[in-house]
């Protein structure tokens, strides 16, 4: 009870003096009794240091600023600035918080999964000017508040898919004054409905990812200038509804075709003065081919820029806006070579071929005997130079296929026929049939023969007459003497020229021969084929002191079809034979080995080979029983005239082997 009432008295409360350890108050003088325990525990809390009930978090320490670096982290937004600063790799000790980074002018070389990582706020990152060749996959994936990355003055060669993953929020990408010869179709992925700046130029880019191109919504400017671009698809541009620039000059572009987006907008040379709808422009430093297919971009309203015309050779040089528009024409395309009449067997390959020119150059496309349009498939492939190449042929095959040269100004046909006859019969290896000329063996030049001359008569009546002036004399399968009459007349010739190519390409061969000849053999011929021959006199002009040259003639000739060399027997007939090749031998020499074996038994008289027949057969050994174990010396010959004189001896006989051998006495 006491010290229940004694609590009253002793409570203590936060702000008032801690109270007396003692039991007396000097000011009174009274004695008063010592203090309860439960009076000290105020007593104790007063003397304890006071905290504060909560304190506010501390910011973390920022991280320290690399060396040669210049860090602004004392406001917002933090930035770190190593511009010209010799790095050789990105910092390891950057501020994670950083909103701009600036590496510019440095020396690093690569970009490290780890450099980059945890940076979720960096809006601004400059690498350029750096040593770069290699971006890994992924260093970028944290940056996904990224706006602005320049990457422009290194060494980077290509741009794969994962390499800019994660920039989601990117508006600028710079990639200029690379090495860039590729550039990954899902490269620009993540960052294709943000982007609105993208520099390509000054790179080795010969081809791009147009449909990723396409699919850059937002774009405003896009710069392919200096590159190696030698042709854009149509329709490429039809979708960057916001393009306000497209640079492309320099590059190798010899035409540029028509582009919904350039019909729906006014098109300026220069950005100055020009409204805020036009689009931009710039094509110049390219080698144009001012033909029909730039007509749209002649009419289109521009100012006067420095464009100029490479080809045609009539307004090569000349200003793309100098030139009328009746001055851009196209020539229509004119077939000037196809393939004659061909037959061969089923089963065999046949090459079509079909050769045009016009301008622009015309598309070939080969239309089969059933009308059907052909193309790559797995019987047939077509090249782009008008060759139609049937892989295997069939007897359905046959008939007349029909090339179609076409271009901007028109189009134009031409038959081909083509006969499949039946399959060949095999040839055996032993066949005399075949036999061609051994390798380094020169063809054997014989008169043309019947049925050479009537397909030398219908090549020539398919094509030029043949001038008779130069005549082919004698040929073969790869060989041909040619001869033409003597040019001495003519003042001044210093050598003739024979030109010359063959049916299955236009290639022109030359060969250049003294001006003493009047003949001469062809040995780089290919056989059964149809050639074209020209010769020309190359003298000096007396009257401009030039050299000029003066048709001889002309003429047409096909070389004798090849011997097809002699095939080797198929593999199960090579292998049947082989078998039983090898089993005649081993039977053969079973029984010439047993003929030998009876040979010499008979030789022997029936007895094995090694053994003699004895004049007395012995089957034992005996000796005399005198109490001599040696063997008995054989007994003197009998004398025929001395009398036999009868002895009887008794006589002991054992067997002698090499385990009996005699014993001294």
């Amino acid at each position: 009870m006491s010290l229940h009432k004694s609590l009253p008295r002793t409570l203590w409360t936060f702000g008032q003096p801690c109270p007396s350890l003692t039991s007396s108050s000097p000011a009174d003088g009274i004695s008063r009794p010592p203090l309860p325990a439960m009076a000290v525990l105020p007593l104790l809390l007063c003397l304890l240091p006071l905290a504060p009930a909560s304190s506010p978090p501390q910011p973390a320490s920022p991280s320290p600023c690399p060396r040669r670096c210049r860090c602004q982290t004392q406001s917002l937004p933090l930035s770190v600035l190593c511009p010209g600063a010799g790095l050789l790799f990105v910092p390891p000790s950057l501020d994670r918080r950083a909103a701009e980074l600036r590496l510019a002018d440095n020396f690093i070389a690569t970009v490290r999964r780890r450099d980059l990582a945890n940076m979720t706020g960096l809006l601004h990152l400059s690498l350029s000017r750096n040593t770069i060749r290699h971006v890994a996959a992924g260093a970028f994936s944290d940056l996904r508040a990224l706006r602005a990355l320049h990457l422009d003055g290194n060494r980077l060669t290509s741009l794969g898919e994962g390499q800019l993953r994660g920039l989601v929020n990117l508006r600028h990408l710079i990639l200029s004054n690379n090495q860039l010869a590729a550039l990954a179709a899902g490269a620009l992925d993540d960052c294709a409905e943000t982007l609105e700046d993208l520099d390509l130029s000054y790179n080795n880019l010969e081809q791009l990812p147009w449909e990723a191109l396409g699919r850059l919504g937002n774009v405003n400017t896009l710069g392919l200038d200096h590159n190696l671009l030698a042709s854009v698809p149509a329709g490429a541009f039809s979708r960057l509804h916001k393009l306000a620039r497209l640079d492309m000059t320099s590059n190798r572009l010899t035409t540029i075709p028509p582009d919904p987006l350039f019909s729906r907008l006014p098109l300026l040379a220069r950005p100055r003065g020009s409204p805020a709808s036009a689009l931009v422009l710039a094509f110049g430093g390219n080698p144009l081919h001012c033909n029909c297919e730039l007509v749209w971009l002649r009419r289109l309203a521009r100012e006067d820029d420095l464009e100029a015309c490479a080809s045609p050779p009539a307004l090569g040089g000349r200003y793309f806006w100098a030139v009328g528009e009746e001055e851009f024409v196209c020539e229509p395309p004119v077939v000037t070579h196809r393939s004659p009449p061909l037959a061969v067997p089923a089963g065999r390959p046949a090459a079509l071929r079909c050769r045009a020119v016009g301008d622009p150059e015309p598309r070939v496309r080969w239309v089969s005997p059933q009308g059907r349009l052909l193309g790559n498939s797995s019987r047939a492939r077509a090249f782009p130079n008008g060759t139609l190449e049937l892989l295997v042929t069939e007897p359905g095959d046959g008939g007349i296929f029909t090339c179609i040269a076409a271009n901007a100004a028109g189009e134009a046909t031409a038959a081909v026929e083509l006969t499949v006859g039946p399959p060949p019969p095999p040839q055996l290896a032993n066949s005399t049939s075949c036999d061609p000329p051994r390798d380094g063996e020169p063809d054997a030049l014989t008169p043309p023969s019947a049925a050479s001359a009537s397909a030398s008569a219908k090549a020539a009546e398919a094509g030029p007459p043949t001038d008779r002036g130069v005549q082919v004399t004698e040929h073969g399968a790869t060989a041909a003497l040619i001869q033409w009459p003597d040019q001495r007349p003519i003042p001044g010739i210093r050598m003739y020229q024979i030109q010359y190519n063959s049916s299955a390409d236009d290639i022109l061969v030359y060969r250049m021969i003294p001006a003493e000849s009047s003949s001469f053999l062809l040995t780089d011929l290919a056989s059964g084929r149809t050639y074209d021959l020209c010769v020309l006199a190359v003298y000096e002009d007396s009257a401009t002191g030039l050299t000029a040259t003066r048709p001889v003639g002309c003429n047409r000739f096909s070389t004798e079809p090849a011997l097809r060399p002699c095939g080797a027997p198929h593999a199960p007939f090579l292998g049947g034979t082989m078998i039983i090749a090898l089993g005649g031998v081993i039977v053969a020499s079973v029984l010439v080995f047993i003929f030998v074996l009876l040979m010499r038994y008979k030789v022997h008289g029936g007895q094995p080979p090694g053994k003699t027949k004895a004049s007395a057969p012995v089957s034992s050994v005996c000796s005399q029983t005198n109490g001599a174990l040696g063997p008995m010396p054989a007994p003197p010959a009998p004398e025929p005239s001395a009398p036999r004189a009868h002895t009887v001896v008794q006589l002991d006989c054992e067997p002698w082997g090499p385990s009996h051998e005699p014993m001294g006495p």
